[in-house]
């Protein structure tokens, strides 16, 4: 919470960080014994230069102003060139899981220091106003569009991981997926309605995104993206054979699968505001 506050480099910093262990534990999972017996993984040079890159493409975001494009696409031709004088015979599924291992600890981390440089100042509301009087968020030059954005989406993944907990556990009986057989409909439907609640709420302390639809429609963005972003790990999980994606945290698996649900989502609420907030939300 205090970093998201803080923000700048020190965000930045987190991020690199966290971007870091999440591709040392994707590629622990492509070179676990379930996924290496259907496709041969990248060698540890080009696995070292992957989490080097991952670093280098968060810090790239943060010193660029957001502005990732070539640099994703300058690292994706590095990666897989490296790849051919790194195999003595490169597979496609090396490369492929080069690539997606870029992307998906990489690239995507990025959009969440992209979201909170946006730096247009944030609505003024009674509660704002009142947080910034006192010093709570961080004062009168933190109040930014990126600052309330990343709160909100922030407070609408832990409502939508809440809601689908209690709501599946207490009346799940309709599974939702065979991916993961433990997600019901019922808990994606409790998990939905906890996360437009949060976004409604956050709506009238901050304004913002604008009115009520807007935040109707970031609390839905923020849920089916949160969801598939822990149904997408749960295929990579499946594969490889592991029920959590490390031992980092004890009881908890690793850090991806605390940080699945945050991947796809920075990356889609970022694009909703770019694109379909007419001057995201203040205008």
């Amino acid at each position: 919470a205090i970093i998201i506050i803080i923000g700048s480099w020190p965000f930045a910093i987190v991020v690199c960080l966290a971007s870091y262990q999440c591709s040392q534990e994707f590629i622990g999972m492509v070179n676990a014994q379930g996924i290496a017996r259907g496709m041969k993984p990248p060698p540890p040079l080009v696995s070292s230069f992957i989490s080097l890159l991952c670093v280098g493409l968060n810090a790239w975001s943060y010193l660029s102003g957001g502005k990732m494009a070539s640099a994703m696409a300058v690292a994706t031709f590095a990666v897989l060139s490296l790849q051919l004088f790194a195999s003595e015979k490169p597979r496609f599924s090396q490369l492929t899981s080069s690539v997606f291992g870029l992307m998906y600890c990489g690239y995507l981390p990025s959009f969440w220091i992209k979201l909170r440089l946006l730096s247009m100042p944030a609505v003024n509301t009674v509660f704002l106003q009142s947080a910034l009087s006192q010093g709570v968020l961080g004062g009168v030059a933190n109040a930014t569009v990126g600052l309330v954005a990343t709160w909100t989406v922030v407070l609408c993944i832990i409502a939508a991981d809440t809601g689908a907990y209690f709501c599946g556990k207490s009346l799940g009986k309709t599974q939702l997926i065979k991916v993961s057989p433990k997600k019901t409909v019922e808990g994606a439907v409790g998990g939905l309605v906890s996360s437009i609640l949060g976004a409604l709420l956050c709506w009238r302390m901050f304004q913002w995104p604008g009115s009520l639809v807007g935040g109707v429609a970031m609390g839905t963005i923020v849920f089916v993206s949160s969801i598939f972003g822990d149904l997408i790990e749960s295929v990579i999980k499946r594969d490889a054979g592991m029920k959590d994606a490390s031992n980092l945290i004890p009881g908890h698996g690793g850090l991806l699968d605390r940080l699945d649900s945050y991947l796809f989502t920075g990356a889609c609420v970022y694009f909703f505001m770019r694109f379909f907030l007419v001057g995201f939300g203040l205008g």
